[in-house]
């Protein structure tokens, strides 16, 4: 699946979202982007998961068996990990933005109007290890003209 037509396919659900939750729909598709390959992992494909959420105990719906790299005992190694299985894309991306609610350190977050400075807030508040993540979310949304997506909301 090309750029647009992952943005076409999960547009919609991101701009709801971002009604109902304050999560700019600009954000939610670059990272669902960055996340999930445009769409092409098997987690998004077999899951529904854009953004890589592993089904932890407290997690009461379908879940989905893959396999995954995890660096164990000073070595790479593939073990089977559960994750989160969702119905649609709108679930999904709900269920991330409800995360990312009840962590409080992202609280300072929904302050933030647009995805890029959304971005930043995120990765500042410690979403992500890589040190780059919001500057790859950024080009992203920019590449893609995805702050279009924020003006439907």
């Amino acid at each position: 699946m090309n750029a647009q037509d992952f943005i076409d396919l999960i547009g919609s659900a991101a701009q709801a979202s971002a009604k109902a939750t304050g999560v700019p729909a600009s954000f939610t598709v670059a990272e669902a982007a960055l996340e999930s390959g445009w769409g092409s992992s098997q987690l998004a494909q077999q899951g529904k998961n854009l953004f890589g959420v592993k089904a932890d105990p407290a997690w009461q719906g379908d879940v989905l068996t893959l396999n995954t790299r995890e660096f164990l005992h000073g070595t790479w190694v593939m073990v089977p990990a559960r994750w989160r299985k969702y119905a649609d894309w709108q679930s999904c991306m709900d269920d991330h933005a409800d995360f990312l609610h009840q962590n409080s350190r992202y609280a300072p977050c929904f302050e933030c109007t647009t995805g890029a400075v959304f971005a930043q807030a995120v990765a500042q508040a410690g979403y992500a290890t890589d040190p780059d993540y919001a500057a790859k979310l950024i080009s992203i949304i920019d590449q893609h003209g995805l702050a279009d997506l924020d003006g439907g909301v």
